[in-house]
């Protein structure tokens, strides 16, 4: 029995697109170790009259942000500035409610762009679609209260269990949208691509499940390793916590430092469990082990697997090579939602996410 570690993926700033148009460049293979990686920043901007200058279509797609004063939402932000049929005409951030989005990230002040409002004050009367960018626990019931021909995206994790009992199980509350729980589609578009374009709501994966996801779905469906013994030592920049004060947070706690979290109950576990069990067809379990590091943003995923009898890591490679080449998309969490709303809408799914990656 063979064994084989491999890396996965700075996704934060990096994607897997199987139909995407560049060569696949990052995909290396040295030793036993499989890496994959992706980088991606902000292009430049035009400014007029301190304004940023966007050149959108006729057709723009209506786009509400709610939750837009967190990372996810400001991320989202963003990226929409770049695309060119999506048009963001609402905001909502109940606390900074009133406050124009350049008053809370300034690297956003260039951007014309309505002021935030609380959600109990949004019109959604001019709206097409919805990134839900709050937290979890107070997501299920606004998207059960929101228009029912709106295109939802959710990001927090209150629609990614199918399973309602075990989402009351790992996140302390019962579910609030059950209904709505059956009608919406995991959002790995990689993965679920034809479901996700007739979804009317997707529930954004988690970024370490998509971390992992990725490079062990095609390899379990290609029946390239075993089920058993799938050990993931995965770490995160401390933005994948949000944007709330935490002491566990401060500069003085994490820099100079690494520690795991979340031992044995990370809340991603039944998540990624269900994604890799989907793939195999029977129970897969995981022992997956977070890390904090003192970094703003990122992620790495290294995967530890036994391969199948008479498998080789070049068998592993070739498959992933067939299922993936990588584009320049900001796959976390928000890039990953811009990326799922193309394909609801009927837009090439890169769109608005084709910035040139930053170096160093």
């Amino acid at each position: 029995m063979s064994s084989v570690s491999f890396a996965s993926l700075s996704l934060d700033n990096g994607c897997f697109h199987k139909d995407g148009m560049r060569d696949l460049k990052a995909l290396k293979r040295g030793g036993s170790m499989l890496r994959v990686r992706g980088s991606v920043g902000p292009a430049p901007q035009t400014l007029q009259s301190a304004k940023t200058v966007v050149h959108k279509s006729q057709e723009t797609v209506r786009i509400g942000v709610l939750g837009a004063s967190g990372y996810t939402g400001s991320e989202i932000v963003r990226l929409l500035a770049n695309h060119p049929h999506f048009g963001i005409t609402l905001m909502t951030a109940d606390r900074k409610a009133g406050q124009a989005i350049g008053s809370v990230f300034p690297h956003l002040i260039a951007q014309d762009l309505p002021n935030m409002v609380a959600v109990k004050d949004a019109d959604f009367s001019k709206v097409d679609a919805v990134f839900c960018c709050l937290p979890h626990g107070t997501t299920q019931e606004i998207i059960k209260g929101l228009p029912k021909e709106l295109k939802i995206v959710d990001l927090s994790a209150d629609f990614r269990l199918r399973n309602i009992d075990e989402y009351e199980e790992w996140y302390g509350q019962p579910h609030q949208a059950p209904d709505l729980q059956k009608e919406a589609i995991y959002g790995l578009t990689e993965v679920s691509r034809e479901e996700i374009q007739r979804a009317r709501l997707v529930a954004n994966p988690g970024c370490y499940p998509t971390s992992v996801q990725l490079p062990l779905v095609p390899l379990i469906k290609g029946r390239l390793v075993e089920l058993r013994n799938i050990i993931i030592d995965a770490k995160s920049g401390v933005s994948g916590a949000g944007r709330g004060a935490k002491e566990a947070n401060l500069y003085t706690e994490i820099a100079e430092g690494i520690h795991a979290y979340g031992i044995t109950k990370h809340r991603h576990v039944p998540e990624i469990e269900q994604g890799l069990s989907d793939a195999s067809h029977s129970k897969v379990t995981v022992s997956f082990t977070p890390h904090l590091m003192p970094m703003s943003r990122g992620m790495q995923s290294t995967i530890y697997v036994e391969m199948a009898s008479g498998v080789t890591i070049e068998d592993l490679y070739q498959q992933l090579k067939a299922s993936y080449q990588i584009d320049n998309l900001v796959k976390g969490a928000s890039g990953q939602a811009l990326q799922n709303l193309n394909l609801m809408m009927g837009f090439p799914e890169n769109m608005g996410l084709l910035y040139q990656p930053l170096f160093p």
